[in-house]
């Protein structure tokens, strides 16, 4: 617990850095594109053509509002594959600045994360527009969002800190990663319904804190109703505990992170 409360005081003394890298970050995603930052809202609109293609034309995957339900599952999970995509990198690809004694590496993965959280959150005012084109009510269910969100975050924070911190001395992990996420993209109901999982699968639902994640997100953008307030509680515990493990292999590594570099 040590290392994670001073890992959280040197995030917050540091804000104003974090602030104007993720500024920078965000700026430096779409440098010298024609769209700009135009392409915050076109790349998730792409890919949510791609996949409404696919399975709501092709593969007739029946579910009322496919297209709401399956945007609620993918901004999300955007957030959480590209946080971990990018933040796999965040030490090595800033030799820079790690063989800077002063400078306070923490704050890298969290830049990353955050940029992320950012492009979520302008994408939002895409899925609430398909919600008014589709005729999705919204209701008081949308308050827990920032809850789902949270515990997102504590969850992603964990896994990211730690790929982070192992990629400098085995960069054989972002390769490995990104297989992994390829794989753990379609565990999740986010272009199926949960009720197409046979019974005797069910379990790799219960074990993927992403799924839950998913499928609470899918409870307040189209159904209406609070989601599973008890398995939320448990993704904010393994959130936490990912946070506190991650935390810890990152302090054990930093040391030798500039010569690793």
């Amino acid at each position: 617990m040590k290392e994670l409360t001073e890992n959280f005081s040197v995030l917050y003394k540091y804000r104003e850095l974090i602030t104007s890298l993720v500024a920078k970050d965000l700026k430096a995603r779409y440098r010298g594109s024609v769209m700009g930052m135009a392409w915050t809202f076109l790349n998730p609109l792409l890919l949510l053509s791609v996949y409404a293609l696919v399975f709501s034309v092709y593969m007739r995957i029946k579910v009322e509002n496919y297209t709401v339900f399956m945007f609620a599952g993918l901004l999300p999970w955007t957030w959480f594959a590209s946080s971990l995509m990018d933040g796999v990198n965040s030490i090595t690809g800033a030799g820079s600045l790690i063989t800077k004694s002063m400078f306070p590496a923490e704050i890298l993965p969290m830049v990353k994360i955050i940029s992320n959280l950012f492009n979520y959150i302008f994408s939002l005012p895409l899925l609430f527009g398909f919600m008014v084109w589709y005729g999705v009510d919204f209701t008081l269910a949308l308050l827990w969002l920032p809850v789902l969100m949270i515990a997102q975050l504590l969850f992603t924070m964990g896994l990211v800190y730690f790929v982070a911190s192992i990629n400098v001395r085995f960069r054989d992990v972002q390769h490995v990663l990104a297989n992994i996420v390829l794989l753990w993209f379609f565990l999740c109901p986010i272009i199926y319904p949960i009720s197409s999982i046979p019974p005797e699968w069910r379990f790799t639902f219960n074990l993927n804190p992403m799924a839950i994640l998913a499928v609470g997100y899918q409870d307040i953008f189209i159904s209406g109703k609070t989601p599973d307030l008890f398995a939320i509680s448990m993704v904010t515990v393994v959130g936490a505990l990912c946070m506190i493990l991650g935390v810890r292999q990152f302090e054990r590594g930093r040391e030798t992170f500039a010569e690793e570099i």
